[in-house]
């Protein structure tokens, strides 16, 4: 009987390798790096942070579309809404013939017209059990691209829930990857969470975790960011921490700290392993970008650039670390972002909770030092592309510098 879910490839990286350079690679960024990560052009330095752009997972995912594709030359592929969160990568796939099965707001994904010819590839992120479920009903070919580190959030979440403790999931509840984690509770009865955006929800959290009081100003703060039938008084006594893997490692740990605070004052220290739990799920990936944006940013640094996916919650958090650190940053989603006609940049207001793009003149303005670095679903060429923009506003001469 014929496979129909694949996990592990399918033994095509051959085939595939020179569609993929093609596609993604960059000399510019591989001159940069050839010469420590550093390149000066005309009394303008660019420094690249030490890691950066496509980590493995992303890696993985986009490697296993391109061999789903090649594997399945005649047959219908799908992606569960996106492969990960760039677009210069989605419009990639749309090239190759791939569609995008969308959500409605607040709904579900249209898998109504799915047959068993069908061949359908969850993104990086994962899917929730429920829409797992359900493409296992149609009998589609599946193809999982689900990055490790966030299955390994899964097996932790699937502790809490078995064990009855509520998963408490610092990340952003409207995220693919916190709906996907969020939904493993569901494999047991009884299973809870609640998402957490920031300190500030915490706090609101941990309020009530101590002193109680009346829970409804609780449960319409959080409605969308809680399990069916969550009770505040019921749920909140025996809690385990996770995160979306692409927040800030900092703020996480933070986060889970004031947690086990505030359960000590409520049950205290000697019954706390009865109450909490804690696990640091933060991708090493993300961990490392976010180091190495540090390390950057310990040097003289006039501008900061962070090119990625506006909805790409990991290239998000690295712009605002770069902007707390006091430089002056831009998260540009791509080179077309800065207009060599008019020397303006189009960038993501940084370390806000909407979506928010503003333009910008005269940025470079003095700056001789520009830091450059990418959140981990950016290909090389979109930063190779992203220099030789700044260095056409700029007035100076790339190519003969990498002569």
């Amino acid at each position: 009987m014929e496979s129909t879910y694949f996990r592990k490839g399918f033994g095509l990286k051959q085939e595939i390798k020179g569609t993929l350079e093609a596609d993604y690679h960059s000399n510019v960024v591989e001159a940069v790096k050839a010469n420590d990560y550093a390149l000066t052009v005309d009394g303008l330095s660019f420094r690249l942070a030490r890691e950066f752009g496509f980590c493995y997972g992303v890696d993985r995912a986009v490697e296993y579309a391109y061999e789903t594709r090649r594997k399945f030359p005649g047959r219908p592929i799908h992606l569960v809404g996106e492969i990960i969160h760039n677009p210069h990568v989605n419009r990639k796939m749309e090239e190759m013939g791939i569609s995008f099965l969308r959500r409605a707001d607040e709904g579900e994904f249209e898998f109504s017209a799915l047959t068993s010819e069908d061949v359908v590839i969850l993104p990086a992120f994962g899917v929730t059990k429920q829409d797992f479920d359900r493409l296992g009903q149609v009998g589609c070919v599946m193809v999982d691209t689900t990055c490790g580190s966030v299955l390994n959030v899964w097996k932790r979440v699937e502790r809490y829930a078995k064990d009855g403790f509520t998963a408490i999931i610092h990340g952003k509840h409207y995220h693919e990857e916190t709906k996907a984690t969020a939904s493993q509770v569901s494999k047991y009865p009884g299973g809870r969470y609640l998402v957490v955006l920031d300190m500030a929800e915490t706090r609101m959290v941990c309020d009530f975790i101590e002193a109680g009081g009346d829970p409804g100003p609780l449960g319409s703060h959080f409605s969308k960011a809680v399990s069916a039938g969550f009770d505040f008084t019921r749920d909140l006594t025996k809690v385990g921490l996770a995160n979306q893997t692409t927040m800030l490692s900092g703020e996480s740990l933070a986060i889970a700290d004031e947690i086990k605070r505030s359960m000590i004052r409520r049950y205290g220290e000697a019954q706390i392993e009865d109450h909490f739990r804690t696990f640091d799920t933060i991708c090493s990936a993300t961990q490392e970008r976010q180091d190495a944006m540090l390390e950057l940013l310990e040097q003289p640094i006039d501008r900061m650039i962070v090119v990625g996916g506006f909805n790409s919650s990991n290239t998000c958090h690295l712009a605002a670390l770069a902007a707390r650190k006091g430089v002056p940053t831009f998260h540009i989603e791509d080179a077309s972002c800065i207009d060599v006609a008019t020397g303006r940049i189009r960038h993501q207001v940084v370390d806000t909770k909407e979506l928010m793009e503003m333009e910008q003149e005269d940025w470079i303005g003095d700056a001789r030092a520009i830091g450059i670095t990418a959140g981990a679903s950016t290909p090389n060429n979109k930063i190779g592309e992203t220099v030789a923009r700044i260095c056409t506003v700029a007035g100076v001469d790339l190519d003969a510098a990498l002569a």
